[in-house]
């Protein structure tokens, strides 16, 4: 059998695919007969525009197609039975080109692509609902991470400069790009979720955008609802265990060769951290009730505060080591960790990948940055929220810095 009609029957199947979520939608224009028949058509077009070198064959039938679609839009329009809009027709010239991308042997993208639109099609009040609990500043703040990753980055020159040779414009701002991506994904399902978010997917959220800003505002909660204080306790604690393997995200993201070396003593300790989240669970009982608000993360203030204490810690680390070996990088890592971990972890990553720092001194500054963190966060909780929280959050600190110092002594 020849390859084409393979080809053809997924072209068809994403068809269907497609056709029946437009028909359960009740659309008039398209359903589970047209679709397939449009993605078999754009299938049959590519594979005749190639046999016979004629490019134009699939283009004269794309424009036919749209000509149909909208002499269909304007009829179904006059009845005024219907409230329309362009979604189908898109979605009807989008599995056109599906089914040539299948028929010319791009099966990956032309599956890829069609389950894209089936999905969002079927996506349609949640993406509505999302869209309009969206505020102004959310739109603003989006807008600027768009202006931050798609604006500024490609414009900062890829070279090094200064002393030592470690400051790269334009790898301080992908490494500013990675963690507000990071956080703006927590932070839209933040959005996503609110209220309906309880205690542990609270904590993960939290950890997602930011464990010490999720640390600030629950903190005060136990302070002024004193019986909320075992679950901000735990929540707490949650978002400190997710902001370890956020640690192990930005690494496999920036560093991806670093990662088998410095992986297994982060994964030990992120396994210690789940099981005191578990046995700590087993003991709390109840919500800690809605999130607690969160300012999105993609302010450019954000953005420029952190590219330059990126900036600032890869220098200094490169500095601390030429004078004082890996002492002073332990040094940097400590002080850094207090406010944030993100920063030291990208920056000593990039350092191993380049071959200017071995991986056994890279983890424990890492491990160092993250207790050291750890430290500030339990000293911030218990200064807003009072020691009815710090009789709750102390132990689980305690055991958790218990655990990465066993694994900075023990591991090898």
């Amino acid at each position: 059998m020849e390859p084409i009609f393979l080809h053809l029957a997924v072209a068809l199947g994403l068809g269907l695919l497609v056709g029946v979520q437009r028909e359960r939608a009740e659309d008039p224009l398209a359903g589970i007969r047209t679709f397939p028949l449009i993605t078999i058509l754009g299938g049959l077009l590519a594979e005749l525009s190639l046999r016979l070198d004629a490019t134009w064959i699939f283009a004269v039938g794309l424009l036919s197609l749209a000509a149909v679609l909208a002499t269909g839009h304007a009829i179904t329009g006059q009845t005024g039975r219907y409230k329309l809009g362009l979604t189908t027709e898109i979605a009807a010239l989008y599995m056109y080109i599906v089914g040539a991308f299948v028929a010319m042997g791009e099966v990956t993208i032309g599956v890829v692509m069609g389950g894209l639109c089936a999905l969002l099609l079927h996506l349609k009040e949640p993406m509505e609902g999302f869209a309009a609990r969206l505020t102004k500043a959310d739109v603003k703040s989006v807008m600027q991470f768009a202006a931050i990753a798609l604006v500024v980055l490609p414009v900062l020159p890829n070279r090094t400069y200064g002393p030592y040779d470690v400051l790269n414009p334009f790898e301080i701002w992908l490494m500013v790009v990675l963690i507000v991506g990071i956080s703006l994904a927590g932070y839209v399902l933040y959005k996503l979720l609110g209220a309906r978010a309880g205690t542990l997917l609270g904590g993960v959220l939290g950890g997602l955008i930011s464990s010490t800003a999720a640390t600030a505002s629950y903190a005060s909660r136990a302070k002024h609802h004193r019986s909320l204080a075992p679950q901000v306790a735990l929540l707490i604690m949650v978002a400190s265990t997710v902001a370890y393997l956020r640690i192990l995200v930005e690494i496999a993201v920036a560093a991806p060769s670093v990662l088998s070396a410095v992986a297994p003593p982060l994964l030990i300790i992120s396994l210690a951290n789940v099981v005191i989240c578990g046995l700590a669970l087993v003991f709390v009982r109840g919500d800690a009730g809605d999130l607690a608000k969160q300012d999105n993360p993609s302010e450019l203030r954000v953005a420029l505060v952190f590219g330059a204490l990126y900036g600032l810690i890869i220098f200094a680390i490169a500095a601390a080591r030429e004078a004082y070996g890996d002492p002073g990088l332990y040094v940097i890592a400590t002080i850094s960790g207090l406010t944030d971990v993100d920063a030291i972890t990208l920056s000593t990553a990039n350092l191993i990948e380049a071959g200017r720092l071995d991986p056994g001194s890279g983890w424990r500054a890492i491990v160092l940055a993250s207790l050291s963190n750890l430290v500030f966060k339990g000293a911030l909780g218990s200064a807003l929220g009072g020691r009815a929280l710090l009789k709750y959050l102390a132990p689980l600190f305690l055991t958790s810095i218990a655990a990465g110092i066993a694994v900075l002594l023990l591991w090898q």
